[in-house]
């Protein structure tokens, strides 16, 4: 950690000793001497340090007159940098290093600069789409307000899409010069990052010469992304950065953080549905279908209205599961303690179940959020290359109600005997239709012949077999794994 700089400058209206490093910056008060000897004085004159991973910015302090864009007196030095407060939240604070010195605070400033360029990791260049549809129709204002205003402090260039209809981003996605963007980021809810997602996914199998009809080995997407929380769940920004704040989402994305993420691919027999991280099929993807139907109502009167519904109609659907299980081998220390899986058995070892059931949810991830602080799914991870099966079987609306309210605890959701968890790679799911005197009884059929899917909030029809893969870590996402933050078994305010 060899000094690259040393210098006087005054922060804190305190003249100070400042040294500078590839690793920190650090500076300390310069005091008189004592004439006697008096180790008060130096105790007052602690060293304090920031670290330069810490920092996204550093600007040449000026000051000018109303009006005037350029030039001006120089004052110093102004460096930005990322401040860890509670509940996994990051904001941006500023330090002042005063000098007039032009020829002093230059040589500092390309030293800096220098340092900062060094990060690899961190996009100079993005490619932003604004849902104004998500939630309360915020994510224009948090965009503009909070977001902006941070990527231009640290030299990043935007270019900005808001989108005007379900698709939109998908079709520009399509079309647009990925290679001249470090990463993509996505300003809405779950349903917008997750067609943002399919669209990078799909973008690469395009370019990969690959069909996308049928995907079964898909490639890796091209660049990461970034997703800032503007919706009414959230649930994959919280699961990212343990708390929704659009200032902590922007400064990870600012800093380079970057996290590799399992994602699934959602398949008929005969096409490919949708790049996803989680769905669910029964309960969860019949409310969201009712909900869609009332479009005309507020997001939260609609989504509660939906639930309650649903809930009055409870009844289960007649499925066939099949399942590629999975066992935990081992802990493997030398990786971050991440769980290592074992493969169980070649393909045709599948399990089958079949009965009744009031709900089955499908996730790669666990999917925190304000209903369910250890996650819809906790026993899964980010990208240890498992999904969670969690299949509930047919109860009364009494214990289907009992296990629902569990997720908002730190209890464990699935203690009831009619709910079952199974780790796996592969699902399929075979909704069986009933014919006769009993059709009336297929809950799950729409007018079309379809059955509805909640795919990440999005809502999918299917008319057949669906058939769910996972597919380690293949797409990168700004942010950080949340197994690793020590709050973030609690810290969900996302709804």
């Amino acid at each position: 950690d060899e000094p690259l700089l040393r210098g006087i400058f005054e922060i804190g209206k305190r003249s100070c000793d400042v040294v500078l490093s590839a690793r920190r910056l650090r500076w300390s008060p310069i005091l008189p001497e004592s004439p006697t000897g008096d180790s008060s004085v130096a105790l007052q004159a602690q060293e304090e340090i920031i670290e330069m991973k810490d920092v996204f910015s550093v600007k040449l302090k000026r000051r000018r007159f109303a009006g005037q864009k350029k030039g001006g007196t120089l004052l110093g030095i102004t460096i930005f940098k990322c401040l860890n407060k509670e509940e996994n939240k990051i904001t941006d604070c500023a330090i002042h290093l005063n000098n007039l010195s032009e020829d002093h605070c230059q040589s500092w400033f390309r030293h800096l600069k220098e340092i900062l360029n060094g990060f690899q990791n961190r996009p100079k260049s993005l490619k932003v789409f604004v849902n104004p549809s998500s939630h309360k129709r915020e994510a224009t204002h948090i965009y503009y307000e909070k977001v902006a205003p941070l990527f231009k402090l640290a030299d990043i260039k935007t270019d900005v899409t808001v989108t005007e209809y379900e698709g939109h981003a998908l079709s520009v996605l399509k079309e647009c010069e990925l290679q001249a963007f470090d990463g993509v980021v996505c300003v809405g809810g779950d349903g917008s990052v997750s067609e943002v997602a399919h669209g990078l996914l799909l973008r690469a199998q395009i370019d990969a010469g690959k069909n996308t009809d049928y995907v079964s080995k898909p490639v890796r997407a091209p660049v990461p992304l970034g997703v800032i929380p503007a919706g009414t769940t959230n649930i994959l920004a919280h699961t990212l950065y343990g708390i929704k704040h659009a200032v902590t989402a922007t400064l990870h994305i600012v800093m380079g953080h970057i996290q590799a993420v399992d994602v699934c691919t959602f398949s008929t027999p005969s096409k490919l549905l949708r790049f996803g991280f989680s769905a669910m099929f029964g309960f969860g993807a019949r409310t969201l279908a009712l909900a869609e139907k009332h479009r005309w109502m507020p997001s939260s009167q609609r989504k509660d209205f939906a639930f309650v519904k649903t809930l009055a109609d409870l009844k289960p659907e007649e499925c066939e599961l099949s399942f590629l299980p999975l066992q935990i081998l081992q802990e493997d220390c030398h990786e971050k303690d991440r769980i290592t899986l074992l493969y169980l058995g070649s393909k045709d070892q599948w399990q089958k179940i079949q009965g009744h059931f009031l709900n089955v949810s499908i996730m790669a991830i666990p999917c925190l959020c304000s209903m369910a602080p250890r996650g819809l799914a906790p026993n899964t991870r980010l990208n240890n290359g498992s999904m969670a099966l969690i299949v509930v079987q047919n109860t009364s609306r009494t214990e289907f109600i009992k296990h629902l309210k569990r997720y908002t605890s730190v209890k464990n959701q699935f203690n009831f005997p009619f709910v079952e968890t199974y780790t796996v790679r592969e699902v399929k799911v075979q909704p069986r239709l009933k014919s006769g005197p009993d059709a009336q009884e297929n809950v799950c059929l729409n007018a079309e012949g379809n059955y509805p899917w909640n795919i990440d909030g999005d809502l999918m029809k299917a008319a057949s077999e669906v058939h769910v893969r996972v597919h380690p870590q293949l797409i990168d996402l700004y942010g950080v794994n949340t197994d690793d933050l020590e709050s973030s078994q609690a810290t969900c305010n996302c709804i």
